[in-house]
């Protein structure tokens, strides 16, 4: 069974338990009693389950997920070994689960149950016109009434036939049966019903009926696929395996909110876009091939392929059948002035009556462009450069080759003399014909726009356009630059380039592909801007050649669009796209490297600092084929501008920092956007430490920390304050013997000097002496000379000069005065060396006052030899060293 609850989600009873589809993913929630669930039905905010022996019902939690609850184990002895519960109905307040032995109606206000039995078994029930209807095997159809049943009709067909279903038609009742399809029950009278496939639909044994919105039915067989019946009974449509069915057996059938049918079969789930504008022809025989081009011509339908020339006639069920003469590979179909033509590998062909007339022959044809004056000529493209066709009284033929210009013309356009050529591998040319075009005159290689991979060239409007992976550009005719335009290019920017692939048609639409879209351009009704149109086919669906694209005007509204297994159409007056509800259908959070946690989708949610990852998952709940939605979100409390739009239903979030989010999300399906914007506010909790309790905390903690700094702060600089107090004082103190320093510093320099004084005023007295001494001298000497002949009176002044020049009291004289100006010295050097006689004393006081030998000589009144010898005596009594000096020993001590 399938069932469908308020938010479009979508559930099937499945081998493994409940399954539960929202659009975008699936959820299994496996059955309670791991058996098969065989039912399922959505009443109100519950999921109603039945399976193996058990039943009861899902409800949503507030963390999205569905939650299990029994009913049957109240009454666990009332149900019956081995049963299995195969249908769910409702009525007013009553769920009824079904059985093939029994019905168990259970009232949702008082929670009792009635049971009703049957010896013979049970088939189906059936809620129809505010009654509840169920077959008995072999005994009738029945209706419960107050709780009881009452016998409606045992008629043979009640008896004997399996009714699949019944509705209610006009004012009786419509019975669908396995093999004998459809009967009207009225005033107890049953009457055929016919319709035209009733005997397909016996031999394919009706297993599931579905009656549609539009009053149609849709019929599931067991080996025979899908039949879709119109309310008058004619045969719609018939899906087999062979026409895109998983397989042929139906077992059940549902029509969802939007009127798309969902079918469960023997194996799978398939659903039919029953309002869809797009419809499939899928080639699984490889006969046709991927088709390149498409045209409707006086009522038959071409498609071009790699396989050759196809056509049919135009809505009908008809095969497709090649033409003869055009097996080989089909570029494109042209036409003019009530003539078809083919561009072929092998040239060019016209097509008429199912039949090809080859005029260019050898060379392949690309495409065809009017020429801008004469209307009885055509240019056409082919692999070797342009060339002209003409019509002439006995029909089209080849004209002229336009010589000069040799490379393959796939994608051109004309204005004037000019021809715009776009060569994938070369880049665009401007190729200048002469009037007559027989030749190129110039040829101008365009350095930009580049060239560029599916790269094309085209026309709209009289306007020449260019498309690339670089953007699109439009050519100014006034000085032959391409332009480009920044508007149309940003289609490229927000939808991924798959083809610069432009194909004009008949209505003033240029169309290209990209990743998600078909797109087209129309001119503005009040100016001559483009506008920009989007369907939403990505080109995964398209299954198109890439740089092949082709899609062609069938009717005013219908267009034909290749694939590479054979082609669809669209209707573009149906197209339209319903304003779904975006809905988020998860929160999970967790820690960093810790398994993840649902949370309540709804109300305000609060999450740890360490829960800061967290995953949304949404989804708009549409199922067409060929309409993706596309999300849109933003994190406010993080962001404030909406993220660009992507088909990814879920985003994460990693470490989020603490405070308030709110999470928005919106969605478009097509050009549509949904109806709301979903929205879930939460809050990423501080850390602990960064609570407003711990901030209190460590407030009283600053407040004391900062009083103990404070006095410790105060202690400080009270000890610095004694401390710069006991510094001062040392610093007075210092200064104060630095003072009494420098006086004595003072006193002794003054000592000094009067020191040198004295020792001036010495040596200026031993010279004054020297001088003396040298002065008697030189009179006693002249006395002697004189006297030689012994003159008692000079005798006389010679004794006395001996007397005053005598050397001891000389010397007693300059010791008593050398003491006095160098105290002591005479006392350490004796006692330094104790072996110094009074000679060696008296020499070494000459030498304290660094007096020369020659000066020394007179005072000794010897030689200056002898002064010499003196010296080295006294050196040997010091035992000084060689390299230390007599004087400078001396002048040390």
């Amino acid at each position: 069974m399938i069932s469908q609850d308020g938010n479009n989600y979508l559930y099937f009873a499945n081998n493994e338990g409940l399954l539960e589809y929202n659009g975008t993913a699936w959820m299994l929630y496996p059955t309670p009693n791991e058996t098969i669930m065989r039912s399922v039905k959505v009443i109100g905010d519950k999921i109603y389950t039945g399976c193996y022996m058990e039943f009861g019902y899902w409800k949503r939690q507030a963390d999205g997920l569905l939650k299990y609850y029994s009913l049957s184990k109240s009454i666990k002895k009332k149900i019956i070994d081995d049963e299995q519960f195969w249908n769910i109905a409702q009525y007013d307040h009553w769920v009824i689960f079904q059985s093939l032995s029994q019905i168990f109606i259970y009232d949702c206000k008082s929670g009792k149950y009635n049971i009703i039995t049957s010896d013979t078994g049970m088939n189906k029930v059936f809620a129809v016109n505010n009654t509840i209807l169920y077959q008995t095997f072999s005994s009738g159809l029945y209706e419960i009434e107050n709780g009881t049943s009452k016998l409606i009709s045992n008629a043979p067909l009640f008896a004997n036939s399996k009714i699949v279903n019944i509705f209610s038609k006009d004012d009786c009742l419509l019975i669908q049966t396995q093999y004998d399809g459809f009967y009207e029950f009225k005033n107890n009278i049953v009457t055929k019903w016919a319709i035209e496939a009733d005997n397909e639909l016996q031999s394919g044994s009706v297993y599931s009926c579905q009656m549609l919105s539009d009053g149609s039915f849709a019929l599931g067989t067991v080996s025979n696929g899908i039949f879709i019946v119109s309310p008058q009974g004619r045969v719609t449509y018939h899906i087999t395996q062979n026409k895109g069915l998983s397989n042929n057996t139906a077992l059940s059938l549902f029509e969802d909110a939007d009127k798309n049918l969902w079918i469960g079969l023997d194996n799978g789930i398939n659903c039919i876009n029953m309002q869809s504008a797009v419809h499939n022809l899928v080639d699984d025989t490889g006969f046709l091939g991927t088709v390149y081009a498409s045209v409707l011509y006086e009522g038959m339908l071409y498609v071009g392929t790699n396989q050759g020339l196809f056509s049919k006639p135009y809505n009908t069920d008809a095969d497709f059948k090649l033409i003869p003469g055009t097996k080989g590979q089909v570029w494109s179909l042209y036409e003019y002035d009530n003539t078809l033509f083919c561009g072929h590998d092998y040239g060019t062909f016209i097509i008429k009556n199912n039949s090809a007339q080859q005029i260019v022959t050898g060379i392949g044809t690309w495409k065809f462009e009017r020429h801008p004056t004469n209307k009885n000529l055509l240019i056409q493209g082919y692999y070797q450069g342009l060339a002209l066709l003409e019509k002439t009284p006995t029909g089209w033929k080849y004209k002229n080759r336009i010589d000069g210009f040799n490379y393959s013309s796939r994608f051109f356009a004309v204005n004037g003399n000019n021809i715009y050529v776009s060569h994938e591998y070369k880049g665009i040319f401007r190729v200048t014909v002469d009037p007559e075009f027989t030749k190129a005159r110039k040829i101008f290689t365009y350095k930009s726009p580049a060239k560029g991979k599916n790269a094309s060239l085209s026309t709209l409007n009289g306007e020449i356009y260019y498309a690339s992976k670089d953007g699109i550009f439009k050519l100014n005719t006034k000085n032959n630059e391409f332009i480009k335009q920044q508007q149309l290019s940003k289609i490229f920017g927000n939808d991924e380039y798959t083809s610069g692939k432009l194909i004009p048609d008949n209505s003033g639409k240029l169309w290209f592909f990209t990743k998600n879209y078909i797109n087209y351009f129309s001119s503005g009704k009040l100016n001559s801007d483009l506008k920009h149109n989007i369907i939403p086919i990505p080109s995964s669906l398209t299954n198109s050649m890439l740089g092949y694209e082709n899609i062609s005007q069938i009717t005013a509204s219908t267009y034909l669009i290749g694939t590479t297994d054979g082609y669809y159409t669209i209707n573009i007056n149906d197209i339209n796209f319903k304003n779904y509800k975006v809905l988020i259908t998860n929160v999970a959070a967790n820690e960093l490297n810790k398994n993840t946690f649902n949370s309540a989708i709804a109300g305000q949610s609060e999450f740890t600092y360490s829960e800061n990852n967290l995953n949304f998952s949404y989804t708009v709940p549409e199922y067409s084929k060929y309409v993706n939605a596309d999300f849109q979100y933003k994190l406010e409390g993080m962001q404030d501008e909406w993220s660009e739009w992507s088909n990814k239903s879920f985003i994460s979030f990693k470490n989020l920092p603490p405070g308030d989010y709110t999470f928005k999300v919106r969605a478009k399906t097509g050009n549509s956007l949904s109806v709301n914007t979903a929205i879930y506010s939460f809050t990423i909790l501080k850390p602990w430490y960064a609570t407003t309790l711990a901030l209190i905390v460590y407030l009283i903690l600053a407040l004391i920390a900062a009083y103990l700094v404070n006095r410790a702060y105060k202690n400080y600089y009270q000890r610095q304050k004694e401390k710069l107090i006991e510094e001062n004082n040392r610093l007075l103190e210092i200064k104060e013997l630095e003072n009494e320093q420098e006086l004595m510093k003072v006193k002794n320099d003054q000592l000094q000097q009067e020191f040198e004084n004295k020792n001036r005023e010495l040596a200026v007295s031993t010279m004054n002496l020297i001088k003396k001494n040298e002065l008697l001298s030189l009179i006693k000497d002249d006395l002697k000379k004189t006297g030689e002949g012994g003159d008692k009176s000079l005798k006389s002044v010679i004794t006395t000069i001996n007397k005053n020049i005598n050397e001891d009291d000389t010397w007693d004289m300059f010791k008593e005065a050398f003491n006095n100006a160098d105290k002591d010295f005479l006392k350490k050097i004796k006692k330094a060396h104790p072996l110094l006689t009074p000679n060696d004393l008296r020499l070494c006081a000459y030498l304290r006052l660094n007096l020369s030998s020659k000066e020394i000589a007179p005072l000794l009144n010897i030689s200056v030899r002898s002064v010499e010898i003196k010296r080295y005596r006294l050196r040997k009594k010091m035992d000084l060293l060689h390299e230390l000096g007599l004087v400078e020993y001396i002048l040390s001590v």
